[in-house]
This record gives C-alpha cells, sequence and structure tokens, in this order.
C-alpha cells in the first residue's frame, strides 16, 4: 500500500470541489431549482431504469449538469479513498489509458490523491463515447491544476470513441499503457444480464480482461472499479480469473493469489468482495444536494480489482493477511462480524462491536490479531476467526 503523502492537502482540495465546480459549469438560477429533480431522474436511469437511459445521456444539458454536480463529486470522493492505498508504481513518461474516462474523474483523482505524481511526467489517453463529457473534463481539470502553481506536466489525449469490448484490436490506435483502467464502465455492459446467467457475466469478463490486456504494455497493471453491488462483486470476482489466465495476478484487494473464495456457486446464498466508508468528511453543501435529490448518501460503496504483470507482483507473503470485505454485521450472542478474504477461503472475523467497528474496510490483519476457533459458519461456510 503507498503511503498517505500530503493527505492534509488532498483533503483541502476536496472540500473545495462543489464550489469548484459551481465555479466552472454555473447554473442559471431559473434551472437551479431543477438541479435536484435531474439527478434524481439520471439516478434513477443509472441504477433501476437503466434499459430506459440512452447511450447519449451524457449530451442532454440536464443530465451532464447533474452528473457534473453530482456524481462527479462523489466519484472523485470514492476513488480519492482508493487511490493513495494502491501500489500504481508509476514513472516518469508511462502512460496511462482511462477507458470511459467520463469528465475525467480518474485523472482528477489521481491528481487530487496523489500528491508524489503532480510533479511526474505522464500521459494520459482519455477515451470516452461523449464529447460533452470530454470538454467538461478538460475545463475541470484545467480548473483543478491552477488550484495550486506549478504547471501541471502531465500530458492528455482527449479521444472520442466507444468502448467495444468484443473488438479486441482497438488498441493498435494507442501507445500501450502502463496502467489501464476501466472505472464505472463495465457495468453498462453486464448490466442487462439476468444474475442468474453466470456463464454470460464470465465471458463478459473474460472480454473485458482481454480488452484491457490488449491496451496494456509489458509489466503494466490495470485497475477496475465498479459499483459495490453483488453482480458487480461477481463480475470483479470473474475479471480476476481472466487476468490471472493473461499471466496478470491480482495484486489488490487480494492478499494472494489462490482461487478466489467468492466466485459464484450454483447454490447458496452469495457474498461478494465490496468495501464500505461513511461520509462524515465530505462537504455539507454536497451532502444536502443529496438530500434535496431524494438520495442522501451515508456511504460510499464500490468493489475493485488492481492486477499485474505476474514477474513483477509474486505473491509469497511472509504472513498471511486477511482483507476486510465487508461491512460489520450482528451475530448472536451479541458478536458483530466482518467477512474477510485470505488464501485458505472465506473467513468470519468475531467479536464484539467495539472490537467489530475498528476494523476498517479494505484493511488488512496479520495472524497474530486473530485466533482460529475451528468452527465454520453455517450460511457462508466461512472459517470462524476471534478477534484477540
Amino acid at each position: 500500500m503507498k503511503q498517505e503523502a500530503r493527505a492534509g492537502d488532498s483533503s483541502k482540495i476536496l472540500q473545495s470541489i462543489p464550489a469548484l465546480i459551481n465555479k466552472i459549469f454555473p447554473i442559471p438560477a431559473r434551472f437551479r431549482s431543477a438541479l435536484p429533480s435531474n439527478i434524481a431522474e439520471l439516478s434513477r436511469l443509472l441504477t433501476n431504469n437503466r434499459g430506459e437511459r440512452a447511450l447519449s445521456y451524457m449530451g442532454r444539458p440536464n443530465f451532464l449538469s447533474a452528473y457534473l454536480h453530482y456524481f462527479l463529486p462523489w466519484n472523485l470522493y470514492r476513488l480519492c479513498l482508493l487511490l493513495p492505498k494502491l501500489e500504481l508504481n508509476l514513472s516518469p513518461g508511462d502512460v496511462i489509458t482511462d477507458l470511459g474516462c467520463g469528465p475525467l474523474t480518474f485523472t482528477s483523482a489521481l491528481w487530487i490523491s496523489r500528491p508524489d505524481l503532480r510533479n511526474t511526467p505522464l500521459e494520459f489517453n482519455c477515451v470516452d463515447r461523449s464529447s460533452p463529457a470530454l470538454d467538461a473534463g478538460k475545463k475541470f481539470f484545467n480548473a483543478l491544476c491552477s488550484t495550486v502553481e506549478k504547471d501541471c506536466p502531465w500530458k492528455i489525449h482527449f479521444i472520442h470513441g466507444d468502448i467495444d469490448i468484443r473488438k479486441r484490436d482497438s488498441a493498435r490506435k494507442r501507445k500501450s499503457a502502463s496502467l489501464v483502467c476501466a472505472i464505472n464502465i463495465f457495468n453498462e455492459v453486464y448490466e442487462r444480464l439476468p444474475h442468474s446467467n453466470t456463464e454470460g457475466l464470465k465471458r463478459i469478463a473474460q472480454d473485458c480482461a482481454k480488452f484491457m490486456h490488449n491496451e496494456a504494455a509489458n509489466g503494466a497493471s490495470f485497475l477496475t472499479v465498479e459499483p459495490g453491488v453483488p453482480q458487480s462483486g461477481r463480475f470483479i470476482s470473474f475479471l480476476r480469473t481472466a487476468f490471472m489466465e493473461l499471466e496478470r495476478l491480482p495484486i489488490a484487494p487480494c492478499t494472494h493469489a489462490s482461487t478466489c473464495p467468492l466466485l459464484p456457486k450454483q447454490s447458496g446464498k452469495q457474498r461478494w468482495c465490496h468495501f464500505a466508508f461513511n461520509t462524515a468528511e465530505t462537504p455539507n453543501e454536497l451532502r444536502r444536494l443529496s438530500a434535496a435529490a431524494g438520495i442522501p448518501k451515508e456511504r460510499l460503496v464500490f468493489s475493485f480489482l488492481h492486477a499485474g504483470a505476474a514477474s513483477n507482483n509474486e505473491k509469497t507473503p511472509k504472513e498471511e493477511k486477511i482483507r476486510i470485505i465487508s461491512d460489520a454485521f450482528p451475530l448472536p450472542d451479541n458478536l458483530f462480524g466482518r467477512y474477510g478474504c485470505s488464501a485458505q477461503g472465506l473467513v468470519l472475523l468475531t467479536g464484539s462491536k467495539n472490537r467489530i467497528d475498528k476494523l476498517t474496510s479494505l484493511g488488512c490483519l496479520a495472524a497474530s490479531m486473530y485466533a482460529i476457533t475451528g468452527e465454520y459458519d453455517k450460511k457462508s461456510g466461512a472459517c470462524i476467526l476471534e478477534l484477540l
């Protein structure tokens, strides 16, 4: 995990994001009152009623405005929780390809949350099918960089084009990348797939992995972030397997390269790998806007996979670790629990509410922090561990 350099600077910039967006993308007073309802409608189209959403929704001024004022800042906060914790290993001159970049969400989040990279010359291929989103992203990123005195040495190529995972030769049109990103994009591919169609989801994951693989240079890494819902978690598990078949081993959140214990099964209650954080430190203005739209956020939730070349990521840790992959939940006998992932499979960490609450989503536990009880959870089959 990467140490969080100048975290205070990043937090200050994040707090200023709503005001910066209001300045760059002002909404006339006569249209301001419609913003919450536009946010609610776009949220509905992006979740429960995706079948009604046109591919060109970002080209509609009211939806683009709703996205910029609401979804962009929330997505920035979500990514800024994750990116400082990843070993991205980027060097001067490296190329980053961001598939479905939208208004440069990943690039902006990287700039905000990784001050150690701001002076590193990097080249970005930012690909999206929406020209208005790309134009807005360019305007937003330039304004974001102007919040600090130094010029940003990052070179950004804006590429207008669709992401078709079935066309695996599309990568030949641009430089091979050291990091290939796909942030909240693949769910648009599998969103209409019945949840019971695990073979279909597996095939989509294989296509996605091969598409990203063909964008990458030797020794590259890959980052995929998806919504923290069960179907996305299942997709991430299949994507992990698909990358391993391409000799790209999991780096995070996995602490091992063994079989994923959360791969979808034919029967039984399914668990999925996801991470949740509270929103207490987000700006009050953004939370008020969420409440006005009728979709208040108390947590930021996502599933993700960071994978890389086998030669660079040997999974032989000196001490086996367990990654926390779920929220806390109550158990019988006044106990609480969280699920964890290990090389030995799924585990259930148990303890008092106070002890379980001290564990952090995405955190790791060393062997000295728990005891093996020898019992197994009847619902999940997970090995039960007791926190020490």
